[in-house]
């Protein structure tokens, strides 16, 4: 069996290699053939130091993501980089790439740190639940500082080389060609006494900061990670290093470290984690290779067209884009390369390179003709579905034999769509979500007769542009809108029953999601959700109790953040919006007319009525099979309408509370509204046989 760690002494250098495809994750193999390559080192009289590197173009990327959720297993991390640090020979690490995580531990716990140009370093462990659990909040702040220390490992942002190398985290940064070499000398010149030994990181003087420099960063990120514990214990550990020796520091830091793999948090964002890895992960298109693509075409330059536009650009693909007259088509041009500028003012994109995309890689044009030899085009245009088809119509016309065509729709029947081409299996719906070059979440919606290669294609899109691509059926609202319009009908209630607007909102952004559904209301336009509900109203079921309320809001012109007035009013004041108290006087107008006598709510019963509401959904929208499992229910949710990630989506939470405490509340909320609160019979199931939705992914419930 081939060792992933190997050891070769070059020129009086040992050069000890980590070579665990694909990132030369921290796997236990890994850790016990570090640990005997040190141990070989100070005993090896043919060595007078040694460099650790990675093979290929990563230096480490972390733990091994098939021992999430395992017993840790010995030699553990911590003990491994004690033993690098403690080495009498000194250690170079050379940083041929990434170095995340554990990888980053590693490095700092190596006597220097050389990094070639295109190196990154990065402590995401905040993102599952964790932070370092190896010596990252006791080592980084001695070499960079509190301030950087909190600020890099709170964040989990990715540091540059260069960056590194201004705040003292690595000693060198030179051309990748030259790391190895640069690395040997650097340790060498340090063995042999030309150069003094750098005092090991953990073993340096405990930095000094201000305990208000402490506070302003937990209030910081109360304010930016709501609700989530991992930040709040980092902090904590990375003011223990002002405080603690090294073996205290690390001691404590361990300690932090495992009672946050016992917290509910860690789960949810693992599962979170694997979640958006597993959407992907489709059966009929298993083994099947994607049609190559080289150019893409979008129907219509509004807001989502030019978003597709932009995400298309940026992942190095040509656009046309189609729009009914010229004026319009430069309006698109001027959206996409506001677009294009924020992607550099984020440090996406040079100023080159936006000059490069915007003269050499997109194209406009009103005819359709233009399209002509696109591999992949996207329809954009309004949300009609007479409009759709008759795009789809010119299409079929124009399109080559084997191109994708595709619907960005949110709701309308994608069969209805492919029906009217002459070749309904190369059609397909897109549901980007707006802003389309910012937002992670990209529906793949098949139809009926949507051809296997095209589902495919649409999964590598998806990639390239740097999205979860989600497979639905085909349903009204698809996946997402389909539990938005349960869970928006649910808030509709609560609030004609009594609660406020702003009682709601709060209630669930206290809850963890990004925004309350009234102020989702005022983002997306009162007259979007007017649009919807005038859409459903022919189909609705006589049963459904119907909510007015926010239709006359409409008719009086409050659209939300457009207009400054909607559930809340926007001005100079208060531009993220301020409660409204005429809304209050009308909502009891509202109520006299219904016959309602209004109750009071307690955040936790508006919290739970919200959550039963999307639950019983969810478990309707698996059961009839428009969703393929359960967690990438979760990955849309998580990913395209702001549900809290630290929860892990609304079917990891109804695991996690109990199926049959969300069953209960159902039960008791029905006998107000026996049709909206109606069972699914998937939750029945479950909660009859004491199984879970983790179960029924894993095909143990079925």
């Amino acid at each position: 069996m081939t060792t992933p760690v190997s050891y070769e002494v070059q020129d009086g250098i040992a050069v000890i290699t980590i070579a665990n495809p694909p990132v030369n994750a921290l796997s236990q193999a890994v850790r016990a053939g570090l640990l005997e390559a040190v141990a070989r080192l100070a005993a090896d009289s043919d060595a007078i130091a040694g460099v650790i590197t990675g093979a290929g173009r990563i230096f480490v990327g972390g733990a091994d993501i098939t021992e999430f959720g395992k017993t840790p297993q010995p030699p553990y991390l911590p003990d491994v980089i004690n033993a690098i640090e403690d080495s009498t020979k000194p250690i170079a690490a050379a940083l041929n790439g990434a170095a995340i995580g554990g990888g980053c531990e590693v490095g700092l716990g190596s006597h220097l740190r050389i990094a070639s140009e295109t190196a990154r370093i990065s402590l995401p462990e905040v993102t599952l639940g964790l932070m370092p659990g190896a010596g990252g909040t006791q080592r980084l702040p001695r070499l960079a500082g509190v301030e950087a220390a909190l600020d890099i490992i709170t964040t989990a942002r990715q540091v540059s080389a260069a960056e590194a190398l201004s705040l003292g985290i690595v000693d060198a940064v030179v051309p990748a060609a030259d790391l190895l070499s640069a690395a040997k000398d650097k340790v060498r010149a340090v063995a042999e006494g030309s150069v003094s030994r750098p005092v090991a990181s953990g073993l340096r003087p405990r930095p000094v900061a201000e305990t208000s420099v402490f506070e302003a960063a937990r209030k910081k990120v109360r304010a930016r990670n709501r609700g989530e514990v991992s930040h709040l214990a980092a902090i904590d550990a990375v003011e223990d290093a002002t405080r603690m020796d090294r073996t205290e520091g690390l001691a404590a830091e361990r300690k932090r470290f495992l009672d946050l793999m016992q917290t509910p948090q860690r789960a949810a964002l693992i599962h979170a984690f694997f979640a958006e890895r597993k959407a992907a992960q489709v059966k009929e298109i298993a083994g099947l290779t994607p049609p190559p693509y080289a150019s893409t075409g979008v129907i219509g330059g509004g807001t989502m067209g030019a978003g597709i536009a932009t995400a298309a650009l940026l992942a190095g693909l040509p656009v046309t884009l189609i729009e009914r007259e010229e004026a319009f088509a430069e309006k698109a041009r001027s959206t996409i390369a506001r677009n294009l500028e924020g992607a550099v003012a984020r440090g996406k994109l040079s100023a080159e390179q936006h000059d490069e995309i915007l003269n050499g890689k997109l194209t406009t044009s009103t005819t359709y003709e233009a399209l002509a030899e696109a591999d992949i085009i996207i329809e954009a245009v309004f949300e009609n579905l007479e409009v759709k088809t008759d795009v789809f119509r010119k299409l079929d016309a124009i399109a080559k034999p084997g191109a994708t065509l595709a619907t960005n729709t949110s709701y309308l029947d994608v069969n209805a769509i492919a029906a009217v081409t002459s070749r309904p299996e190369d059609v397909i719906g897109l549901h980007f979500f707006s802003p389309a070059h910012v937002m992670r979440l990209l529906e793949i919606v098949v139809a009926e007769k949507t051809a296997p290669a095209h589902v495919a294609r649409a999964f590598d899109l998806a990639r390239k542009l740097g999205k979860i691509g989600v497979y639905s059926g085909i349903c009204d609202g698809f996946i997402g809108n389909r539990l938005m319009m349960q869970y928006r009908l649910a808030s509709d209630y609560t609030m004609m029953d009594g609660a406020s607007p702003y009682q709601i909102d709060a209630a669930l952004t206290d809850f963890g999601f990004a925004m309350g559904p009234f102020q989702v209301s005022d983002l997306a336009g009162i007259d979007i959700g007017y649009a919807s509900r005038q859409r459903r109203a022919p189909t609705r079921p006589p049963e459904e109790r119907v909510v007015t309320f926010a239709d006359g809001l409409y008719h009086r012109g409050w659209l939300g953040q457009k207009t400054g007035r909607g559930f809340y009013i926007y001005d100079e004041q208060s531009p993220k919006g301020r409660p409204d108290p005429e809304i209050l006087a009308l909502l009891d107008e509202a109520r006299k007319e219904a016959g309602i006598i209004p109750r009071s709510f307690t955040a936790d019963e508006i919290q739970r009525r919200y959550m039963a509401a999307m639950i019983n959904e969810a478990a309707r929208v698996l059961e009839e099979g428009i969703a393929r499992r359960a967690s990438d229910i979760d990955t849309v949710l998580l990913t395209g309408y702001g549900f809290p990630r630290w929860r892990g989506g609304p079917l990891h939470y109804a695991d996690t509370v109990g199926i049959a405490s969300v069953l209960e509340d159902i039960k008791r909320l029905s006998a107000d509204d026996a049709y909206f609160w109606r069972p699914a019979p998937l939750l029945v199931r479950l909660a009859a046989e004491g199984k879970t939705f983790a179960d029924l992914d894993a095909g143990e419930a079925v």
